[in-house]
């Protein structure tokens, strides 16, 4: 299918190994995205040309006249756009050739001197007039009337100038991606004619939040995200003066600034941290000075929280209208649209913010006028009775679904007009304003008594983050105010389990998607292995028409040969292998997974990487495997981990993740010292995506049972009753399955490579299980007696590396 036709759909869902033999997936879509485009806007402007003058009744020798003079005018645009970046790419190649001369020393030392210097990160930066007056804590007047807010303008382009927004999970994804698109040239978008040689360098921007883009270090030593967002608006305050603004902020007077940083930008294809360098070598705020970059950019690249929540597509005034947006690695779509909408609000940040609001009103209560005075009164109402239901509803169980009616009936404030109230936080920065006078208050109290907090004073108030923790809350608020279709309200435990918590989950992905989706021109989800994929259109996508989406899936590029896929139903005793829930606990399995996994690295050369359903399941597996066989008499015997590390070196994932990269390397050089390596690893873990393991790294990759999320905790109970009953086991094995499949897909990456995959459970050989693997494994999936006969997987792998070493 052309191109051209898939751009002109609503979705395409596109999974694909890799697409053809030389490019992979980025380097496709990238060639076919951009080629579109370029001459997607040569037909723009020849059509548009055309059409001029067509209905004034002159002579068509004049009309011709007309039209050649205004092509050779855009010819000539453009011509002096691509010299004057064509100049600055000369000036900096110039300038990195001079590098170690001291023509920019002064201007360098400049910067890392600003970088050095400042406070531990963490900490919260309250600015205090020299008189020390409490009163820059007030609230100012506030007035209703400006609740409703007003639209922001936007940096789209129109319909003759589209670009393509790529949008990947992280920004180490993205510069893998720009990587690529350093790459390739692309035709030039000028009409056909005189100066249609003109060469067109592909003009490109990486978009990113504060916390990537700040260049003022009293700002991003703050660390956290949110706190960085908040600190930045408050050093451009209205009416704050000069000295207090931040330094980088581009002003009315600065336009031909921001001009020469977006030239600069589009001059060369630049990554995140290159635009942030850019803005500390330019002393201009690269977050804020890269908005007019966007409309004459080509192509955007972002990571998804910019793209996904719509608060963060409003501050970068972004919109996508008209434009191509292409979400890689959407696998993890729906997941990352549900995790950037959910929130969870412990009990002792409830306590902590009615705590900080308490002691803001004693001193500044009798100073709140009208507004001010009933929604700092309706805020601490809303907190205080939060607390109250968490305490009591935490008495009765552990854990459970909340009806939103429940939670907001206590005290009356189902009253409160929650929207009104989000409008003025958000406006008033009263977490902000309370934050900032705690912070105050208990450093003039250890001013004056010289001597640290006393236990039970102030310090109980002190912030532990950098996060406001009203601002958290409000955050909490806002989600309240969903449909209540969308999603569903808990009680239960934090993660650490040290305290209780109110957690609203996001059910319903598609509303938010929605929004995207019918503003774009064309949206393409692409990913190594989406299958199974019906859970995009089911769930993602239950609005549009069937003809609206089309679903392209493309083989791997590997021979047939190249890879074996085994599911291994019983182990060398003959015991069957079915890690359910109720069953992966029994020490005779375990022991016999133990005993096939030596068997296999005994004929698995080089490296074998295997996966196991969680981090607590792999400890427990690793704690039985080192114990000593009985009869403990038997003292020569060696347990199973010392079988294990008779074949192979085996290295483990930690749950932390810190040790990725050195657990990585120690591998590697296992591998290459002849003995080998064994990597235990963690579906869903550091390991299981974005890392390769190709060639001898992964020649066997095991996978060891299915890694079913739990049922019976009340997010998946809600979960499947919203996917509904006929639909809820399919949506719960799909969602392991795509698990599996990303987590073996970490093997074979070109062409040349080759592998066998062991699929541990006797689920794997059932047509159901089976049919939702990707359909470049399926082909390689052997049946029949492999799944009866441990004997059998030992020849088949055997046999497939003696056949390898042959060739």
């Amino acid at each position: 299918m052309p191109f051209t036709q898939l751009l002109r759909m609503d979705v395409l869902v596109f999974s694909n190994r890799q697409l053809v033999e030389f490019f992979g997936k980025s380097l496709s879509l990238i060639c076919g995205a951009l080629t579109w485009l370029r001459e997607h806007k040569s037909k723009s402007i020849e059509s548009q040309l055309k059409e001029d003058g067509e209905d004034d009744g002159a002579p068509d020798w004049v009309k011709q006249f007309a039209r050649d003079e205004k092509k050779q005018n855009l010819l000539q645009e453009k011509a002096d756009m691509e010299a004057r970046l064509a100049d600055i790419r000369e000036k900096e190649k110039r300038e990195k050739q001079l590098a170690n001369s001291s023509s920019n020393l002064k201007i360098k030392r400049r910067y890392i001197a600003v970088w050095l210097t400042g406070e531990q990160k963490g900490e919260i930066e309250v600015e205090v007039d020299g008189n020390g007056d409490e009163a820059q804590f007030c609230l100012e007047d506030y007035e209703s009337g400006d609740e409703d807010g007003g639209a922001q303008g936007s940096l789209g382009g129109d319909a003759l100038s589209p670009a393509i927004f790529y949008c990947s999970r992280t920004h180490s994804q993205l510069t893998q991606f720009i990587n690529e698109l350093r790459r390739v040239k692309f035709p030039p978008s000028s009409p056909g004619g005189e100066g249609s040689a003109l060469e067109e360098e592909v003009k490109h921007l990486s978009l990113g939040s504060r916390k990537n883009l700040c260049i003022n270090p009293k700002v991003t030593k703050l660390g956290n995200p949110t706190a960085i967002n908040e600190r930045c608006l408050e050093l451009q305050r209205s009416g704050a003066s000069e000295a207090s603004r931040c330094e980088f902020l581009p002003g009315r007077d600065d336009q031909v600034a921001v001009r020469d940083f977006r030239d600069h930008t589009l001059a060369k294809i630049r990554d995140i941290e290159d635009l942030a360098s850019l803005g500390r070598k330019m002393g201009i705020c690269p977050y804020y000075a890269s908005r007019p970059t966007i409309k004459p950019s080509e192509i955007v690249t972002l990571p998804y929280p910019l793209l996904l929540q719509k608060s963060a597509r409003e501050a970068l005034d972004l919109s996508l209208k008209g434009h191509i947006v292409i979400v890689d690695e959407a696998h993890n779509l729906i997941n990352a649209i549900s995790s950037i909408y959910s929130i969870t609000v412990s009990l002792a940040q409830l306590q902590r913010s009615k705590s900080q609001l308490d002691i803001y009103l004693a001193r500044f209560k009798n100073r709140l006028k009208g507004k001010n005075k009933v929604y700092v009164m309706q805020t601490l109402r809303i907190i205080a009775s939060l607390a109250s239901y968490l305490e009591e509803i935490s008495k009765k169980s552990k854990e459970g679904v909340i009806a939103p009616g429940d939670l907001l009936a206590m005290q009356g404030i189902d009253q409160v007009n929650f929207y009104k109230l989000q409008t003025y936080l958000n406006e008033s920065k009263l977490a902000r304003k309370v934050e900032g006078y705690i912070v105050h208050k208990q450093a003039k109290e250890q001013e004056k008594n010289k001597l640290p907090n006393k236990p039970g004073g102030a310090k109980a108030l002190q912030p532990t983050a950098s996060i406001p923790v009203l601002t958290h809350i409000q955050g909490f608020l806002l989600a309240l105010t969903n449909p209540s279709a969308e999603g569903k309200l808990f009680h239960g435990k934090t993660e650490d389990k040290n305290d209780t918590c109110l957690r609203y989950m996001l059910l319903d992905p598609a509303h938010h998607f929605q929004e995207i989706v019918e503003e774009a021109r064309a949206v393409i989800l692409a990913g190594g292995t989406m299958e199974p994929m019906n859970d995009y259109t089911n769930h993602l996508f239950p609005y549009l028409p069937k003809e609206k989406i089309r679903t392209l899936s493309c083989g791997h590029v590997i021979p047939k040969e190249n890879l074996t896929a085994l599911p291994v139903t019983k182990g060398p005793g003959g015991r069957e292998f079915e890690f359910t829930f109720e069953k992966r606990m029994q020490p005779a399995m375990i022991e016999e997974l133990g005993r096939a996994i030596v068997n296999l690295c005994q004929v698995i050369p080089h490296g074998v990487v295997c996966f196991f359903p969680s981090y607590a399941y792999l400890e427990f597996v690793v704690s039985q495997w080192r114990k000593k066989p009985t009869p403990a008499s038997n003292t020569a015997a060696k347990s199973l981990w010392e079988r294990l590390e008779d074949r192979k070196t085996v290295f483990r994932e930690s749950s932390d993740g810190s040790s990725v990269e050195e657990v990585l390397r120690e591998y590697a050089q296992a591998i290459d010292s002849g003995k080998g390596g064994l990597l235990l690893s963690v579906v869903g873990g550091k390991m299981s995506e974005g890392i390769n393991f190709n060639d001898n790294l992964g020649r066997g990759i095991i996978m060891v049972g299915l890694p079913f999320p739990n049922s019976n905790t009340a997010e998946w109970r809600a979960k499947l009753e919203h996917a509904e009953k006929a639909a809820g086991r399919e949506f719960y094995e799909n969602a392991c399955m795509r698990a599996v499949n990303q987590s073996i897909g970490r093997a074979i990456r070109h062409r040349e490579d080759y592998a066998v995959i062991a699929l541990f459970d006797r689920r794997y050989s059932t047509d159901r299980i089976a049919s939702k693997l990707p359909k470049w494994i399926q082909n390689g999936l052997v049946r029949g007696p492999v799944d009866k006969v441990f004997g059998e997987v030992m020849v088949i792998t055997s046999r497939f590396f003696k056949t390898r070493d042959a060739l």
